[in-house]
């Protein structure tokens, strides 16, 4: 890591005190801000949870019985119409310039905002998985599953001992950054390209992994919106892709929602091209799902995926996720209970060593066309979300100051390592009584 990374990281340790609350810029009839920062009180339950959620609000953070969202006036009226208390927390905008601005610096247009120059932009994820496979040529590749909307590669960097062939041995799959403004995501993807191979010849533990799976991670899953986010040394709140909406003048769609598994299926995604939980038009609308779903298919070798195991890191709230996300029933059509119970199994064990939260996807509230159900419905991939670091928070919980990255990186080591232990574990067999909740086997 460079010098000048190093006392970015030192100079964001000066601004952990959390933000003040601003006073909102109120819209002259509701008296609501633009983008407001709210607690919704009375959320205490998953289907209440979910009925949040389908108001379109940009759901940031949940904590008991409340949930911390960014909303809209109208949102904001149509919450309060359904019985749900508000408890103002400031105005969005307001609150992004004061967060950007806090290490009282000038920011570089380009770059992250001053105090927070530890995190990496794409062109310095880009140079970092580059200098990975230079140095480490002999157990690292990089390649490209396909382009961004505005032309960005998006990388992916094999770990393996013998990376530069297509072995036998089963895979493993990290991607980060679906959502443009979880940037301690993409550090989590450099923390594992790091640790694997610059540990690789002193770490006994280390070397086993890699000598007997193969490996992928893909730091950078939206890059169009992640630059963006930080568009003039300044963060904007920005959560989805980059591409303009046909006859609509939105831009965006939420890429966790664009994936054609129960796409648009059960109102766990928005039908408005404006709201942060936008579905996009169709399925695979976007080009980065589309580039990610493709390489994950040509996975399947000889009619069987190679790829066994998935972690699709976020932020925030600290939780371990399995599918389903577009039901609340335990099991479901493709998902026996001897499935969920290894699900729940492993998410637990994964838990148990970093503190997270671990549930079932639904139990927070209902999403569908998410990639967790995507690569569990269609191809059997183990596939979880972890939320990581902080618990809750608000606007710190987006941008946490860059001084976290390595404490909060490091804290899901052991989680990694169980998981991709896990890809060479047999799958569970369903006894001949085992029915999902339609009743099919």
């Amino acid at each position: 890591m460079s010098t000048r990374r190093r006392i970015g990281g030192a100079l964001a340790a000066t601004g952990l005190a959390l933000l003040a609350v601003t006073t909102p810029v109120a819209n002259a009839r509701t008296g609501d801000p633009a983008r407001g920062l709210y607690s919704v009180e009375g959320a205490s339950t998953a289907e209440k949870r979910t009925e949040v959620a389908r108001a379109g609000v940009d759901v940031a953070g949940s904590r008991g019985g409340a949930l911390t969202v960014v909303a809209t006036p109208a949102q904001a009226a149509s919450l309060r119409a359904n019985g749900f208390g508000l408890k103002p927390l400031g105005d969005f905008d307001s609150m992004l310039k004061q967060r950007s601005d806090r290490a009282g610096t000038a920011a570089v247009a380009g770059d992250f905002p001053p105090g927070d120059e530890a995190y990496h932009t794409y062109a310095e994820t880009t140079a970092e998985l580059r200098k990975a496979a230079k140095d480490h040529g002999d157990i690292a590749t990089l390649s490209s599953v396909g382009k961004s909307y505005e032309g960005r590669e998006l990388n992916l960097l094999k770990i393996s001992d013998n990376a530069g062939t297509d072995e036998t041995e089963p895979e493993v799959l990290f991607t980060c950054n679906q959502h443009a403004r979880e940037h301690l995501t993409t550090e989590m993807c450099l923390r594992i390209v790091q640790r694997f191979t610059s540990g690789y010849a002193s770490d006994p533990a280390l070397k086993k992994l890699v000598d007997e799976h193969e490996i992928f991670v893909l730091p950078n899953v939206n890059p169009d919106g992640s630059e963006y986010d930080i568009a003039g040394g300044e963060y904007q709140g920005w959560r989805k892709t980059r591409k303009p909406v046909p006859g609509s003048g939105a831009i965006g769609t939420d890429p966790n929602r664009n994936w054609d598994y129960k796409w648009s299926c059960c109102g766990g995604s928005s039908d408005d091209p404006s709201a942060a939980d936008y579905h996009g038009p169709s399925a695979f609308s976007e080009p980065e799902t589309k580039a990610v779903a493709e390489f994950v298919d040509s996975r399947v070798v000889g009619g069987a995926q190679q790829i066994k195991t998935h972690i699709d890191f976020h932020t925030f709230s600290e939780l371990v996720l399995w599918p389903y996300g577009y039901t609340q029933a335990e099991t479901d059509t493709g998902l026996s209970a001897e499935e969920a119970k290894r699900f729940a199994d492993v998410g637990k064990k994964m838990a148990a060593t970093n503190g997270y939260t671990p549930e079932q996807s639904s139990d927070l509230y209902v999403t569908d066309g998410d990639v967790n159900d995507w690569a569990w419905g269609k191809h059997k991939i183990l596939s979880y979300t972890f939320e990581m670091y902080p618990k809750d928070g608000g606007i710190d919980g987006f941008y946490p100051p860059a001084s976290v990255i390595p404490e909060q990186t490091a804290r899901n080591d052991k989680a990694v390592d169980i998981l991709i232990t896990e890809a060479g574990a047999p799958a569970p067999t369903a006894s001949p009584s085992s029915k999902s909740a339609d009743g099919r086997t």
